[in-house]
């Protein structure tokens, strides 16, 4: 039996929220971002505020400049996260097989309630029905057998659209063969530039390629994945528990910043910050990455595996900084990240060969451990880093 599921994303989420609880903004532009006369970036924008080219992670002093007669707001994420737990209870009374990918959208599969609440459409129908009676907002929705077409359709029909991909393969072919290759999932403007220096623009020119050609162009990994998807070939199930593969931090200046203490002083700061949600979720980091972005937006990463993995302030700040003193600081940092993947919930057994070692990781991890229950307890500002090294 072909899946049914639904992608449901909300129109323009966090400013419509705001227009709704504040009637004097509908009808007029609206950023929420960061001002623009600070060093950030819009969040989301109204679609009046779209017309004049203002779009997500623009700087917010771009966006005064296309509209400047544009309201800015900060962000209320308290408020927009009680709209989208309300939405994600309108979503369960349909499925209990939801996906959320954020807090404005989410994937459904829909294939097990068909003959409670109809075909995918009227299920769909019915979801953005029960949106806006409830919480006074719209949604749009894409249908299809698969995650990677009913992503693609939501976006087809906004705002308040409702878009069902045929389950046909020639049909989903025929579907898919008029659109630029920019809307398939993974291309970004890397490949798609590689792909247009080949000639290849849509879709369709995609599906008449031979495989082989592809692969010359992208390698076989990329070409494989391409290929797959520009047929709307997509076997990825929704999946109701979604493991949080990686933790960041990132800091923007407020200022271009050639101080190297204050860079670094930032930089650990972010790596606390990083080890105590990683120890909240219970993991072992197995990856460290830092993230510099230069003056004029140049960005650069530099990443090194943690062996064994671990999760204690102590081996997060030495990476953080050791990451860090490898790179000549060759201009002024605008933003400045620290970050961990390959998480896992226990070291593998052959990385800790070592007694001493395994000791010292043991103590470390408990003593970071007490460091936040000590910050919960009294304060974040109730431990001080001390030493240059960044001990407590």
């Amino acid at each position: 039996m072909k899946r049914t599921i639904l992608h449901v994303d909300m129109d323009a989420f966090f400013t419509s929220v705001e227009q709704r609880d504040r009637p004097e903004l509908r009808g007029k532009p609206v950023v929420v971002g960061s001002a623009p006369d600070q060093r950030g970036v819009v969040a989301a924008a109204s679609y009046e505020a779209r017309q004049f080219g203002v779009h997500s992670a623009m700087p917010s002093r771009e966006a005064l400049r296309r509209c400047p007669h544009a309201v800015f707001l900060p962000p209320d994420g308290k408020r927009y996260g009680e709209v989208s737990r309300q939405i994600r209870d309108i979503f369960e009374r349909f499925t209990p097989l939801v996906e959320p990918l954020s807090v404005d959208e989410a994937f459904l599969d829909v294939t097990g309630v068909i003959r409670l609440f109809g075909n995918g459409e009227q299920i769909a129908g019915q979801i953005r029905d029960t949106i806006r009676d409830e919480t006074r907002l719209t949604a749009s929705a894409g249908v299809a057998s698969n995650k990677f077409l009913a992503k693609l359709a939501s976006d087809m029909d906004k705002p308040d659209g409702l878009t069902v991909v045929p389950t046909d393969p020639n049909e989903i072919a025929a579907f898919l063969a008029p659109l630029p290759l920019g809307r398939i999932w993974g291309v970004g403007r890397v490949t798609q530039k590689h792909l247009e220096q080949a000639g290849l623009h849509t879709i369709g020119q995609v599906q008449r390629l031979e495989l082989s050609r592809l692969t010359r162009i992208l390698g076989e990994h990329g070409a494989s994945h391409l290929y797959r998807l520009a047929f709307g070939r997509d076997e990825r199930e929704v999946e109701t528990e979604r493991e949080e593969k990686s933790i960041s931090n990132e800091h923007t200046f407020t200022h271009d910043c050639s101080d190297y203490d204050e860079i670094r002083g930032v930089l650990l700061n972010l790596t606390d910050k990083v080890g105590r949600r990683l120890r909240a979720s219970g993991k072992l980091a197995g990856l460290a990455r830092l993230k510099l972005r230069w003056q004029g937006f140049e960005t650069i990463t530099r990443q090194r595996p943690l062996n064994p993995p671990a999760c204690d302030d102590f081996t997060l700040r030495a990476m953080a900084t050791d990451l860090f003193d490898n790179e000549a600081l060759i201009k002024p940092v605008r933003l400045i990240g620290f970050g961990v993947s390959d998480l896992a919930t226990e070291a593998p057994a052959q990385l800790s060969l070592m007694m001493d070692d395994e000791k010292e990781r043991q103590r470390n991890e408990r003593l970071s451990h007490t460091v936040d229950t000590l910050r919960q307890t009294f304060g974040s500002t109730s431990i001080q880093r001390g030493s240059a090294q960044g001990r407590s």
